[in-house]
C-alpha cells in the first residue's frame, strides 16, 4: 500500500510534469490508491523530493506500465533505471504482454521508447462530450449488475474485447472494488446482451467497458444506451468522457456521432 506522502507526492509531480509538457499523463489513479503491493510501484527520491516515478498496472496477463520524470532531472539515467528494475519485475511475474503508455505528444517519451525496442501497437483517445440535444430511447433497459453476471461480463470482454478469459476474470475482480461506479447489464427482452461502466469522481464520469455481443451488435442498441448514459450524467452535473482506441473505428464514430470530442491521446507500445 502507498503511504500518504507517496500519493501527494506522485500528484505533485504529475502537475509538475503536465504543466511544462503541456500533456496528460494517465497514472490509473484508481489502482495506484489501492495498492496491496509494494513491487508495483518505482521511486526516485533526492533529498526527500519525488525525482522520477514509474507504476505496473496489472490487468490480469497484461501489464501496462506508464512514468515520469521531474523536467529539470530529465537525460540523467533515473527512469532508465527505474524502468530497468520494473522490467525484472515485470519478468519475474511472468506477464504475456506489456504494454508502455505515453502521451502522443509527448516526443521525450517515443526516443525513450524506441531506445528499448518497443513497438508502437495503437493509440487510444480519451473523448469529452459536447452537450448537444439526445434522442429519446427505448427498448432496453439497465440495471445493476450482481454476483450472477460475472460469467456474462467476462465472456463480453472476451468476445467484444478479444481480452484472455485470464484477464477478463482479474479486471472484472478488480473493478468490483471501486468506489462510485456503477456496473450496469444491457438487457433486451429480458436477455443480458451487454455491459457499461460508469466511474464518477470530481464532477466526471467517466464510461469504461462500454460492449454488447458481437451476436447483437449493428441493431442501434449501443447508440441508444450511449445516449440514456450520457443524457443521466450530464442532468447530474457530471461532464461526460470515454476511452477508446483508433482501431475501433466503428465505435469512435459511434461515439463522434452523438457528441464526443477528442481532447487527448495516449499512444501504446508493445515491450518484448
Amino acid at each position: 500500500m502507498l503511504t500518504t506522502k507517496q500519493l501527494q507526492d506522485i500528484e505533485a509531480l504529475q502537475k509538475e510534469c503536465e504543466a511544462f509538457d503541456k500533456l496528460q499523463l494517465k497514472l490509473n489513479w484508481e489502482m495506484l490508491r489501492r495498492r496491496d503491493s509494494d513491487q508495483t510501484d518505482f521511486f526516485y527520491y533526492h533529498e526527500d523530493e519525488l525525482i522520477a516515478f514509474l507504476g505496473i498496472y496489472p490487468f490480469g496477463s497484461v501489464a501496462e506500465v506508464c512514468g515520469m520524470v521531474k523536467p529539470s532531472e530529465r537525460r540523467k539515467g533515473h527512469f532508465q533505471q527505474l524502468f530497468s528494475e520494473a522490467m525484472d519485475v515485470c519478468e519475474k511475474r511472468g506477464y504475456k504482454k506489456i504494454l508502455l503508455n505515453a502521451p502522443a505528444s509527448s516526443q521525450g517519451a517515443k526516443e525513450f521508447l524506441n531506445k528499448q525496442g518497443a513497438e508502437y501497437a495503437f493509440t487510444e483517445h480519451q473523448m469529452q462530450w459536447v452537450e448537444k440535444e439526445l434522442a429519446d430511447v427505448s427498448g432496453f433497459t439497465l440495471r445493476q449488475a450482481d454476483d450472477k453476471d460475472i460469467a456474462m461480463r467476462v465472456r463480453l470482454d472476451v468476445e467484444a474485447f478479444g481480452v484472455d478469459e485470464e484477464s477478463a476474470k482479474a479486471n472484472e475482480s478488480r473493478i468490483d472494488n471501486d468506489e462510485d461506479t456503477d456496473m450496469l447489464m444491457i438487457v433486451v427482452e429480458m436477455e443480458v446482451i451487454g455491459k457499461i461502466r460508469v466511474k464518477r469522481e470530481d464532477g466526471e464520469a467517466w464510461i469504461y467497458g462500454f460492449s454488447i455481443l458481437p451476436t447483437h451488435q449493428g441493431r442501434g442498441i449501443g447508440r441508444k444506451v450511449l445516449q440514456q448514459v450520457v443524457g443521466e450524467q450530464s442532468a447530474k452535473g457530471n461532464s461526460v468522457h470515454l476511452e477508446v482506441e483508433t482501431k475501433n473505428a466503428h465505435a469512435l464514430s459511434l461515439y463522434e456521432s452523438i457528441g464526443f470530442k477528442v481532447v487527448h491521446a495516449q499512444d501504446y507500445y508493445r515491450y518484448n
